[in-house]
């Protein structure tokens, strides 16, 4: 995570910077169905910077490893201009890890949780869109404070056969764009089935563009064979889990609207190499 690109300091405090740089990491771990076992932190430095952000940051780091059962085993420090924090985390499976590869022709696709809070968040931090009271907290925190979902991912790793997964770090679309790729496949994705959270309604209405195309959700998303209902699926993996479309024989992705219509995606998603 790189100061300027991926986060403001005014935006939150360094603890919630150093809990956020290792869950980002653990939803890797999550979308494999692992378990985190150790963490390594290496931090380029910039001047300005003081003992007391670092010991703060590390608190809150260390508060998320402690909590997720993770080591801090070490690191590195470098002098730089501009403040970046890299982890490199370790995990392990029991059994068969989930991967991109696996979808199949008649999986449905699932998301767990909502998606769109974290994208719509960043953009109030951003000043781009105006929002107030619990909704903008709600939202902001979801972008400053995200989950991974640790134990979630687990869980759906024991269901047979293996479900393809990936969390959702770079907008709905594009994710799902990285499943197909190493599937060989096609989806047709319900645009009116994306779960959208009562804050994000209530500060972006039913507009679903950030939901599809905004990242840092860190949610779930995976591809199941079965009739498994939603509701079934909810209870086994502990978090809500909503579908939103089906994988195809035919090697393209459609968005579907309302009318059960194409729809044009006009955002695919975040590009790590675009130039913002």
């Amino acid at each position: 995570m790189v100061e300027g690109v991926h986060f403001k300091l005014e935006w939150g405090t360094p603890a919630m910077l150093g809990a956020r740089a290792l869950t980002v990491n653990l939803s890797d771990i999550a979308a494999m169905g692992g378990s985190p076992t150790v963490a390594v932190i290496n931090l380029a430095i910039r001047p300005g910077l003081g003992t007391k952000f670092f010991d703060e940051l590390y608190r809150g780091l260390g508060k998320a490893a402690v909590a997720a059962g993770v080591a801090v085993a070490g690191g590195n420090i470098t002098r730089a201009s501009e403040l970046a924090i890299t982890v490199a985390l370790l995990g392990e499976v029991e059994g068969q890890a989930m991967r991109r590869d696996s979808a199949r022709p008649g999986d449905k696709i699932y998301v767990t949780g909502t998606v769109g809070d974290a994208a719509l968040g960043l953009r109030i931090l951003q000043n781009k869109i105006a929002a107030a009271g619990s909704a903008r907290d709600y939202l902001v925190k979801r972008f400053l404070q995200p989950t991974a979902r640790v134990t979630a991912g687990r869980k759906l790793a024991r269901i047979k056969p293996s479900p393809a997964a990936i969390d959702i770090s770079d907008g709905v679309w594009q994710d799902l764009g990285h499943v197909l790729e190493r599937s060989g496949l096609g989806a047709k994705l319900d645009g009116t089935a994306l779960p959208l959270s009562a804050a994000y309604r209530q500060v972006y209405g039913d507009s679903s563009d950030l939901a599809l195309s905004g990242g840092d959700d860190y949610e779930l998303l995976f591809c199941l064979h079965g009739r498994m209902s939603e509701a079934e699926l909810s209870r086994r993996l502990g978090v809500k889990v909503r579908c939103i479309g089906e994988i195809t024989r035919e090697k393209r992705a459609l968005l579907m609207n309302g009318a059960g219509e194409p729809a044009i995606v006009r955002n695919q998603g975040w590009d790590q190499l675009r130039a913002t």
